[in-house]
Order: structure tokens, then sequence, then C-alpha cells
């Protein structure tokens, strides 16, 4: 890729990010750039309902950034640090030692 087009494409994420930045309701096209994800995909998510969507007039599909966001932010993966801290809180608590 030359350099031209990295700087292009990173101008074209900032410039999403200004865009993006007050909304709250995207649509179908905003919703998709939003995410990384491709239109096809984006339909297919709402038409499994597996992402949160409006149509207010029937026809148009809307999408919550908050939703998105939470959507995007869940299955999370914790570190392995978390996972031992919280094995030995566990540990502590079940023998009595964390009193």
């Amino acid at each position: 890729m030359s350099t031209k087009t990295v700087n292009l494409e990173r101008i074209e994420k900032l410039l999403l990010q200004i865009i993006f930045a007050d909304k709250k309701a995207l649509t179908l096209d905003e919703a998709y750039l939003y995410t990384s994800l491709s239109r096809s995909y984006m339909y297919k998510l709402t038409s499994l309902r597996l992402i949160k969507f409006s149509k207010p007039l029937g026809k148009l599909v809307y999408f919550n950034k908050e939703y998105l966001d939470a959507w995007m932010l869940q299955n999370e993966h914790l570190t392995k640090d978390s996972i031992e801290r919280d094995a030995l809180l566990s540990l502590r608590n079940e023998t009595g030692h964390g009193k």
C-alpha cells in the first residue's frame, strides 16, 4: 500500500470519528462504517435479530450508537492476571481467609 493511500485512510477514519462523535442514531451506511463491518453483514445481523435496530417508518434502518458500542464490546475476555486474581479471591472467600 502506498503512503498516500495509508494517509488517506487515516484522514477518512479521523473524519468519520468527528462526524459520529455527537450522533446518537446512525443510518445503516453510517453504522457499517462506524463498526468496520460490511454492509451485507450488518443486514445479516439485523435480519437474524442479533443486533438492536429501529425502523421508525418501517423501511429505513437506524442504530443507536450506544447499542452498537455495547454489541462490539460484548464477550469480553479477561487477562490472565484478572483471572488469577479472581481465582485467588474466590479461594480466600471459600476457606474463610478473606475476612
